[in-house]
């Protein structure tokens, strides 16, 4: 079912997604993929190589935090609607190992006016938890590309 700006709800998605993922040069340099997205949700991975180990020679543990955080950017900012990072946090269980490809599954769990609360779990290739990662957001002005309706001008 589309709006009344002509788009369904996975279409801007994907829109946003596109718009963002054009200027995000920092995921793409880390060597993250944006598998999927959708209202409220999204999946990124990558493949732990050399240059993403630490001193223990595990995947180090800031590119782990990032993965995740690229995957909340784009679940929360689903909706054409930009949307930052308030506070993050996260838990690591295991390790990421060299040549695991890590997968950061994010999904919104609440979304009030302009704060949204998504989680993100980070598995290894045989679906084991790396890591458990909560970020809230807040929508601030402005959308991700241009769109008629009532968001255009920001978020209220």
């Amino acid at each position: 079912m589309s709006d009344s700006a002509g788009l369904d709800p996975q279409a801007r998605a994907e829109r946003s997604a596109a718009a963002m993922w054009a200027a995000d040069d920092a995921s793409k340099w880390m060597g993250f993929a944006l598998d999927s997205v959708g209202p409220g949700v999204a999946v990124m991975s990558m493949t732990v190589e050399r240059h993403h180990t630490n001193g223990h020679d595990i995947c180090h543990g800031g590119v782990i935090f990032s993965l995740a955080d690229s995957a909340f950017a784009f679940a929360c900012n689903s909706y054409n609607r930009v949307t930052v990072a308030q506070m993050n946090t996260i838990s690591f269980i295991a390790p990421g190992l060299l040549g695991d490809r890590l997968t950061a599954h994010a999904r919104e769990v609440s979304l009030r006016g302009r704060s949204g609360i998504y989680d993100v779990t980070v598995t290894n290739g045989d679906g084991a938890v790396i890591a458990e990662f909560r970020g809230c957001s807040r929508t601030i002005k402005g959308q991700n590309f241009p769109e008629d309706g009532p968001e255009k001008e920001g978020a209220q």
